[in-house]
């Protein structure tokens, strides 16, 4: 980053290259005041888009995750409160979604194969979906009270796969059905993010335990 851009706050903490090959530019968070930056590639340079505000009450967004769509917009969660924003690629501008829960709490999650942002909801115990079709976000509770969500993926048979911090548990969502299947893992744990391996099915999941200093792989059996 240049350096008259920098203070002792400055922390470049989340970034998206999911959609580098539109335009060649990768977005980067910057913690000091939840600003926006793009990174040309090619260049070297960046760009800052600033601080961002919800357009009905004037209130600061603060940022936790930042994931870019297929046409590499790019999502903020809102984690102080609750929310989902969309900053256009091409004019710089924010449209954004409350969670139909108050304080959900966004933090992490990933744009699927159908352009969707699926994503945590830290603080309303649940996982969410926007569909950029509709500009609608559904959620989808977690049976078990005060889990936490703390990352989502979805995998390439629609189901979606979350973690969290307090539960010891992963969990399994059709969003056909709603119904929601828990693995209990098999010491306490803490997990922050999920990876799911694709390349098979049954898919296998990957998560780090950070209580245990361990690698755990869930395999479903169906």
């Amino acid at each position: 980053m240049p350096d008259e851009w920098q203070t002792d706050a400055t922390q470049q903490s989340h970034f998206s290259v999911a959609a580098t090959n539109i335009d060649g530019k990768a977005w980067v968070k910057n913690t000091d005041r939840s600003q926006v930056m793009r990174l040309d590639l090619a260049t070297g340079k960046y760009e800052n888009l600033g601080s961002f505000r919800d357009p009905a009450n004037n209130r600061p967004i603060g940022i936790y995750g930042i994931y870019a769509d297929q046409q590499n917009n790019i999502y903020i969660l809102e984690f102080p409160f609750g929310g989902i924003g969309k900053i256009d690629a091409k004019t710089g501008k924010l449209a954004f979604y409350p969670t139909p829960t108050p304080n959900a709490r966004a933090r992490r999650g990933r744009v699927d194969s159908q352009n969707r942002l699926w994503f945590a909801e830290y603080g309303a115990n649940g996982v969410g979906m926007f569909d950029p079709d509709t500009q609608t976000i559904t959620e989808w509770k977690k049976p078990l009270a005060w889990e936490a969500p703390y990352d989502v993926l979805a995998d390439h048979n629609g189901e979606v796969w979350e973690v969290n911090t307090f539960s010891d548990r992963v969990g399994r969502l059709d969003p056909k059905s709603g119904e929601w299947t828990n693995y209990l893992l098999p010491r306490s744990s803490n997990i922050r993010r999920v990876f799911v391996d694709d390349r098979k099915s049954p898919v296998t999941v990957w998560i780090g335990n950070n209580l245990g200093a361990a690698a755990i792989k869930v395999e479903p059996l169906d």
